[in-house]
């Protein structure tokens, strides 16, 4: 790679490498599918099922960002939706395609980062993340917001899960993300910062993820945060 820079891009290639290979992380960290991981269950993330059962959200088009071994997206299959599932671990989407296999759900998995993800500007109706923003580096949030704004409908629904300042996550600035040359495992957002964040949606819940204890139809922890924004008109 030429260490040349002529372009936006190649500044965010140049702090990407500031930091952890995250293919080759993540990669190592879904090979051992017996350690007591808590999303490591097969089931959903309550705050998606409430999201149904309270008509927040209705079959559509989805895409999720950052699946892992894809629970959330087989919930979305299975309550008629055409999923795309997007992952930079290919050992997390071979497990995840397992998955889908044993419960018959049909989903398009695909292997790679978000950032360099093409599509075709209002093709999602919902775009969900479960535990992936917290790990997006400071300067990819702009690669993040520029893909959902692009890939929802007009009026169509992003759903977070998210480290809550205080419970997990590391608290420090952006800056101080470049002068350690780490994110400590993860960002921890106040409800202020994360709704400034998306400021460009409406909010249509916020609240803390319920604590669920296993085994259970769902998944819980008290440490996130659980978005659910729509996209303006």
């Amino acid at each position: 790679m030429k260490e040349t820079i002529n372009s936006t891009e190649d500044i965010m290639r140049m702090l990407d490498s500031m930091l952890r290979d995250e293919a080759q992380f993540w990669d190592s960290f879904y090979e051992d599918r017996e350690k007591g991981i808590p999303f490591f269950l097969d089931v959903p993330d309550e705050n998606l099922v409430e999201y149904f059962e309270k008509g927040l959200l209705e079959s559509g088009r989805v895409l999720e960002l950052g699946c892992g071994p894809g629970r959330n997206a087989i919930y979305f299959a299975e309550n008629g939706c055409q999923v795309d599932a997007i992952d930079l671990s290919e050992t997390a989407l071979q497990w995840a395609k397992e998955r889908a296999v044993k419960k018959q759900a049909e989903i398009y998995f695909i292997e790679g980062s978000l950032y360099d993800f093409e599509v075709e500007k209002g093709t999602y109706d919902i775009i969900y993340d479960s535990g992936c923003f917290h790990h997006v580096p400071p300067h990819r949030r702009i690669s993040f917001l520029q893909l959902i704004r692009k890939a929802l409908k007009p009026g169509g629904k992003f759903a977070i899960t998210c480290f809550s300042a205080g419970d997990m996550g590391a608290e420090i600035s952006d800056w101080e993300v470049y002068r350690q040359q780490s994110m400590k495992g993860g960002l921890g957002y106040t409800e202020e910062k994360l709704k400034e964040v998306f400021r460009d949606f409406g909010v249509l819940d916020f609240r803390k993820m319920k604590d669920i204890q296993q085994p259970a139809d769902t998944f819980g922890v008290p440490f996130l945060w659980t978005g659910l924004f729509q996209k303006n008109q």
